[in-house]
């Protein structure tokens, strides 16, 4: 077995299948939930609240290249993702790209 296939092989034994056993097992028990239930709504809380921990860590303790990026610039980027969020049908597929454009763009502006 060549070096490149044991690397793909070991990436998705250690990476991607136990992740993967959970989303299904997620799926397979969430499948009769109530959309509105306590326990939807406290998971969806969790949920939200871990992704929010996970880019305010992204935007004040970046890493590798991001880090050459100035924070204004971090954080601008944030706020205009958040609007377009917002302002496009509250659309996280519009906010992610408003952002990152931002962030390019200043990036390329000044400097990083």
């Amino acid at each position: 077995m060549s070096a490149e296939l044991q690397s793909y092989l070991i990436l998705i034994v250690v990476g991607f299948l136990p992740s993967e056993v959970w989303r299904w097992l997620g799926i397979a028990l969430g499948r009769g939930l109530d959309e509105q239930s306590e326990i939807i709504l406290w998971v969806r809380g969790v949920a939200t609240a871990l992704v929010a921990a996970v880019v305010a860590r992204i935007i004040l303790i970046p890493p590798g290249a991001l880090a050459g990026v100035a924070l204004s610039v971090r954080i601008a980027a944030l706020a205009i993702g958040f609007f377009a969020f917002l302002f496009i049908r509250r659309s996280a597929f519009a906010g992610v790209l408003a952002g990152e454009a931002a962030l390019i763009a200043g990036a390329l502006a000044f400097g990083g």
